[in-house]
Formats: structure tokens, C-alpha cells, sequence
């Protein structure tokens, strides 16, 4: 490097920018290793105090992208390959039905996803409560699921930005995680390193989600979009609200369920909204949709036609679940560990009648953690047949003693869980109208 580590950071404290050339060797010396932890935490830090503009975020992003292996596709459908990304919720399980929705409407979504360190499993912890799937693939593999069904959901290869691994690794033991810019090329590097056409972000806003503030996730979102479309990816983002769980199933093997559901066009309505939203968003960016809302309609009736099921089936089998699986409905629930006899279940009830005007999301999410759905720290194994499944949600109308919510749990339950979920809901004497999940789309 023509400056040290210490020049640059003081430059930057001091009011300077980067340009993309320091970036650029800053990246690569995380890759090789030339630079220490502690030189690479002194940028860092500079970062995360002084910030960085459009030219030097996107300019992150693409070094950061460029540490490893891009994915390339083959000329006659490199141009259809689309994919979304999520900030993360309590109940979203929304790339199950989304990828498979969109391949049946002919893109190809090579989505690579993680797993969730929090209160609930992230989706390749959702996916491997089918027996036998695979979240490891080869290339060649990659290419031929994506040759003939047009969606997967598997995990990141070592090759893919290097760079963000060491980098994320030293933001999360030095506090320097909640940066924009850097929060940005950590995830649009990984995302532009599928070669998408077309990317579409999904930023939850709510007591429930990473950024709990609407300025803060519309902040966010503006970023990666601009990022997104400096790397010559169509990108577009929504903000969408994260206060209530999504849908009705928290827990890994319940939101498979409640995903098969969803794509027999019996789904809850939120979920469904969401998937058609974001769906017809990619469609529309990648011209197999004259506008948005025409994409919406398209990815709607594959939900209710049986297209989106049956590439997703056929994405399963072809990431190693057996067929026979999809075969009834007690194949696919024994399959998922719901008929366990050691599972068991606990009803939730309301003490007065009224219209659910609150649900807190993250304290169910918290309760599933304490039932084993999530990781309290890396290494942690999911349960993944626990969970708590709602009877209610917002605007839903409840009588004295009426259930709300159902815990599944192994042994007997703790009852100060039971109370946690009693507390957990908010009645309102007044009828109370449920809206819509979207607040923005933006790009």
C-alpha cells in the first residue's frame, strides 16, 4: 500500500475519502492477510465513526465482491437470474415460496443463503428440517439445479467474498457491526457475487427487526440500492414493517409448513403479500413482467396453481430430500418431525375478550429461542420441530379464554414461557383494521 493503514484512517478522521484504489488494496490485504486484525479494526473503526459517501460505499462493495469467486452462467439464461435478500424477521420464511415461485414464472434464482444466529433458525435451518437436504453443493450442481428446476437455497462456498468473512468476524468482537457502508458491502458483495440481473432487498422496520427505525432502514435501503446499481445489478428494495411475527409459524419446521401452504394458495395473507410484492418486483425488473404490479398477479397465481409447489418440490428432491416426502400430507409432517411423539403442545389463552391490536414479535422470538427453535451462540444444534404457532394476528377478534397461540415444546414447559406469551399480546376493546406490511418500495 502506498499509505499505511494508520495515514489512510487519519486522512479519513480528518474528513478525507478513499478513493477506490485504496479500497481496493485495503480489501485485498484483508484477503491475503498482509494486514493485521488490528490494522484491519483501526479502518474499520474509522469507518464506523466517520462514515463513507455512495462512490466509496459501492466502491467497498465491488472490492469486497471481487476478493473471490463470481458466479457465471451461461448465455442463454444468464439474463433471468434474479435473486432477494432479507434483513431478517420472526417468521420470515419468505425466500421457500419466493424462489420457487419465480422459477415457475421461467427465472432462475441461485440463492444463497445463511444461517440464523438469534432467536430462530435462518433458512438453510428452515430447509434442513426436510430429511436429507442439502445446503452444500458443487458448481456443477449449482448449474444443473439451476438448468432444470430455476431456484436453489443453499449455503455460501468459502469462495465467495473472503474478504467480508474476516471483515465480519473482527466488526462483530470490536462493535463496529451497525455501520451503513459496511452493513451494505457485507451484503450486497455476497449477493452481487451470484451475478443477478436483478436483486431485490427487503428491509424489516420494527421493535422486531435489525433496524427499528424507519429513517434508519430507509437509510439502510437507499444505500444497498445505490450500491446494488453502481455494480450494474438492477436493485430495488422495500420497507417493510416488523413489529408482528410474520404469518402465523415461528420455529423451523412449522415455517416449512406454513411455506408448503402458502404455495397451495391457502397461506396467511401477510406472507402472501410479501412473496407477490417482491416477486413482482423481480419480474418486472427482469422484463418478464410489464410493470410490478402485473409481475404481483403472475407470481400470485403460480401460489394457487400449483407451479410454485411443484418447483419447489422438485428443488427439494433435487438438493436430496426423497420424493416420497411430497407424496401426502402425513409424509410430509412426519418428514418434518411435527407427529414426534416427544413433541408436545401447549395452549396459550386469552384472559379477556377483544381485537389483537399488538403482537410482540420479538418476545415470541425470544420464547422460541428459550424452546431451542435458535442459537444462543455458534455451534448450537436447532430443534427444529419446536415453535409456536399463532391463532390469531392482527385485527383477529378473540372471546374470554380463547386460545391465541399454540407453544410446541419437548417435556413439559417452562410456565414462565407460557406467561411471557400471555403478556405478549395486546387486546383493544375498539375493532382494529390490519394493514399492510409495506410502508416504501424504493429504487
Amino acid at each position: 500500500m502506498q499509505e499505511s493503514i494508520a495515514e489512510l484512517v487519519a486522512r479519513k478522521r480528518a474528513g478525507g475519502v478513499f478513493s477506490a484504489e485504496e479500497i481496493e488494496e485495503m480489501v485485498a490485504g484483508v484477503t491475503d492477510e498482509s494486514l493485521s486484525d488490528a490494522e484491519v479494526t483501526e479502518w474499520l473503526r474509522a469507518v464506523f465513526d466517520c462514515g463513507m459517501d455512495d462512490a466509496e460505499t459501492t466502491a467497498l462493495t465491488h472490492a469486497m465482491l471481487h476478493s473471490g469467486a463470481v458466479l457465471e452462467w451461461p448465455d442463454e439464461w444468464a439474463h433471468l437470474v434474479v435473486d432477494k435478500h432479507s434483513t431478517g424477521g420472526v417468521g420470515d420464511k419468505i425466500s421457500l415460496p419466493l424462489a420457487a415461485a419465480l422459477a415457475a414464472c421461467g427465472l432462475k434464482v441461485p440463492m444463497i443463503s445463511g444461517r440464523g444466529l438469534g432467536h430462530t433458525g435462518g433458512t438453510l435451518d428452515k430447509l434442513e428440517s426436510l430429511p436429507d437436504y442439502r445446503v452444500t453443493l458443487s458448481m456443477a450442481e449449482i448449474h444443473d439445479i439451476l438448468e432444470n428446476v430455476g431456484c436453489l437455497i443453499a449455503g455460501q462456498t468459502d469462495e465467495i467474498a473472503p474478504a467480508d468473512r474476516r471483515m465480519y468476524a473482527i466488526r462483530d468482537v470490536t462493535g463496529t457491526v451497525a455501520s451503513i457502508p459496511l452493513i451494505t458491502g457485507s451484503i450486497v458483495c455476497k449477493k452481487a457475487a451470484e451475478s443477478p440481473k436483478a436483486l431485490v432487498l427487503d428491509v424489516k422496520v420494527g421493535d422486531a427487526a435489525f433496524m427499528q427505525t424507519e429513517d434508519e432502514a430507509r437509510e439502510l435501503a437507499a444505500s444497498m440500492v445505490t450500491a446494488g446499481n453502481g455494480l450494474g445489478i438492477a436493485t430495488s428494495a422495500i420497507l417493510s414493517e416488523m413489529d408482528a411475527p410474520i404469518g402465523y409459524a415461528i420455529g423451523n419446521s412449522l415455517e416449512v409448513l406454513e411455506s408448503v401452504e402458502t404455495m397451495r394458495g391457502v397461506g396467511p395473507g401477510d406472507l402472501e403479500e410479501l412473496v407477490c410484492v417482491l416477486g413482482g418486483i423481480l419480474l418486472a425488473a427482469s422484463g418478464m413482467a410489464g410493470d410490478a404490479e402485473e409481475g404481483a398477479l403472475r407470481i400470485f397465481d403460480t401460489l394457487h396453481d400449483g407451479s410454485a409447489l411443484d418447483r419447489f418440490q422438485q428443488m427439494c428432491i433435487a438438493q436430496g430430500t426423497d420424493s416420497t416426502l411430497f407424496e401426502s400430507e402425513h409424509a410430509l409432517l412426519t418428514g418434518l418431525g411435527l407427529l414426534d411423539a416427544s413433541l408436545n403442545s401447549t395452549e396459550v389463552c386469552v384472559s379477556e375478550a377483544g381485537h389483537v391490536s399488538a403482537i410482540d414479535a420479538m418476545e415470541l422470538a425470544l420464547v422460541a429461542l428459550e424452546l431451542g427453535a435458535g442459537r444462543k451462540q455458534l455451534g448450537d444444534v436447532i430443534d427444529h420441530g419446536v415453535g409456536i404457532v399463532l391463532e390469531a394476528h392482527i385485527g383477529s377478534e378473540l372471546l374470554t379464554g380463547e386460545t391465541w397461540a399454540t407453544i410446541f415444546h419437548r417435556g413439559s414447559l417452562d410456565q414462565s414461557l407460557k406467561q411471557r406469551m400471555e403478556s405478549a399480546v395486546t387486546l383493544s376493546a375498539e375493532l382494529v383494521e390490519p394493514t399492510s406490511r409495506i410502508i416504501d418500495v424504493l429504487d
